[in-house]
């Protein structure tokens, strides 16, 4: 079973953002409500028992902060509403919007995301987007730190305006509880093209092992470990290298090296991927960071989890590279499409503030999709 989705790939459910009360109907239809998966409910016996190795981005995916770029959480929030509400220009070129509610995928044919058409564009929500200034203070009131806890120099930011915020949003550690109290065999990197990596790794050793974080002080009883040394992935024309500290695997030794050393990482830990290389090849699938999968392989499942993971292979930060056959050593670049919410999560940055377990359901999501292939295949 070398195919997984087909072209339009398999969604349990839309990623809507979160609306605002305060913001009218839309324009244009975004797409069917969300389903909710049950607490507690795994996909079957076998999902149970596979392995899961959780490649999570980090800017506008768990930090709603950018150290390269120099946001902050407000700009850094605005930021990501650009990237999420969408328009189009009319024939007298103007800007017309389509919705007025945020969603990661268009909610009608022929929409752009304001961010496509214009660009980074600092002050969003105060001018073009006001509309969308509601949504903007909701989420920042929900990323508040708490009032009656004093600030804490690795888990707390101070933002723009002032006031304190989680660096480091909740619900990613409260995936990590609910991870181990189902039991699940499972491992975490992080994988970033910035700098925040060694900042974060610090941070979430520290809750994990002090119980420094206000809302999880019960964290040191999960019983996880964090590799501290960051890692690096380079890629160019004739290879993809990953080191970590003494570690150094390379694809000119065959791509099921990296695929076999990504699956046996323990605890969590982190790589820097190759800003530079995705940039040579246009921010296009053909540059993303590498993510090797075996859809033959029923004891290993990968997951990414990145913001701009998009359904637009000339835009998008994953190329999933998937095995060709059992045990072999070629490999084909899927479509985004192809493994959308099966292997690839479309991080909803609204949604992770606003939900808790906003995490744990996307990956339940995913193992059920996942699961649902692997049968079908089998059949």
């Amino acid at each position: 079973m070398a195919e997984f989705g087909g072209k339009s790939g398999r969604r349990a459910e839309e990623h809507d953002g979160t609306n605002s009360s305060d913001i009218p109907e839309p324009a244009c239809s975004t797409g069917e409500p969300a389903v909710k998966v049950p607490r507690g409910l795994w996909a079957s016996n076998n999902d149970r028992r596979r392995k899961l190795v959780l490649h999570v981005d980090l800017n506008n995916t768990i930090l709603v902060s950018d150290a390269v770029t120099g946001q902050g959480t407000v700009a850094a929030l605005d930021y990501f509403l650009t990237t999420v509400t969408w328009g189009k220009m009319s024939q007298q070129g103007k800007w017309e919007w389509l919705s007025d509610s945020p969603s990661l995928l268009p909610p009608c044919e022929g929409a752009v995301s304001y961010y496509s058409q214009f660009g980074r564009i600092p002050g969003f929500t105060s001018a073009a987007g006001r509309r969308f200034r509601g949504v903007l203070d909701e989420h920042l009131d929900l990323l508040r730190w708490p009032e009656d806890v004093k600030g804490d120099a690795e888990l707390s930011v101070k933002g723009e305006d002032g006031r304190l915020y989680h660096w480091i949003l909740p619900s990613f550690f409260q995936l990590l509880k609910d991870l181990v109290q189902e039991e699940r065999e499972f491992a975490i990197l992080f994988r970033t093209f910035g700098s925040d990596l060694p900042r974060v790794l610090k941070a979430v050793s520290r809750a994990l092992s002090k119980g420094a974080h206000p809302l999880f002080p019960d964290l040191p009883d999960l019983k996880l470990s964090v590799n501290l040394t960051p890692g690096k992935i380079r890629c160019d024309k004739r290879a993809i290298v990953l080191t970590r500290a003494e570690d150094r695997v390379s694809t000119r030794d065959g791509e099921r090296g990296l695929y076999q050393y990504l699956s046996s990482v323990q605890g969590l830990g982190g790589f820097q991927d190759h800003f530079d290389w995705w940039a040579s090849n246009t921010f296009s699938i053909r540059g993303g960071k590498p993510l090797w999968v075996d859809p033959f392989d029923q004891h290993i499942q990968h997951i990414f989890i990145d913001d701009n993971i998009r359904q637009n292979d000339e835009d998008t930060i994953v190329q999933p590279k998937v095995f060709v056959d059992p045990g072999g050593a070629n490999t084909r670049t899927a479509s985004t499409s192809e493994l959308y919410d099966i292997t690839l999560v479309q991080n909803d940055l609204l949604r992770a503030i606003s939900d808790p377990n906003y995490f744990t359901e996307r990956i339940r999501i995913c193992q059920e999709n996942y699961e649902r292939n692997l049968q079908q295949g089998a059949g």
